[in-house]
């Protein structure tokens, strides 16, 4: 089955995302849902840990280089088996980022890579008028 690659992915941040319960992490989990998976680039299953850098442009026009890892160390006899985006600390410390907030990656039809972000109390919650946060992706349609 062909997944339409998404021009735009979304994520509610954690306090593991920015740190703000002091955990060590490495990077902010991806999960292995296809439709999310295809925003990225194929890393392969073919060697250990494969990576790439993908550069981001945020809307003051400064860049920004990410890590995207696929940790397999499950599939060479180890434990661990999960996609991350990595070195994304100086960004969330640099917009002063916190849990709840939204961070927004855009593909650009010239395949430019946008990141943007939403302050909590810029997003409007459903019901009660309380935001419920939730740490699932979604794709945006832009």
């Amino acid at each position: 089955m062909d997944t339409k690659i998404p021009s735009a992915i979304s994520k509610f941040l954690s306090p593991n995302d920015t740190g703000e319960n002091k955990a060590h992490q490495a990077g902010i989990l991806i999960p292995k849902d296809e439709e999310i998976l295809s925003f990225f680039p194929n890393l392969g299953r073919e060697t250990k840990n494969p990576r790439t850098i993908l550069s981001f442009e945020d809307m003051s026009g400064e860049s920004w280089s990410f890590n995207f890892i696929y940790y397999n160390g499950k599939l060479f006899g180890g434990t661990r088996n999960e996609y991350r985006l990595t070195g994304m600390t100086k960004f969330i410390k640099s917009n002063n980022l916190k849990a709840g907030d939204k961070i927004i990656f855009h593909r650009t039809s010239g395949d430019n890579l946008l990141i943007k972000h939403q302050r909590m109390n810029n997003i409007t919650g459903e019901g009660n008028g309380k935001l419920k946060l939730s740490n699932k992706w979604k794709v945006v349609n832009i």
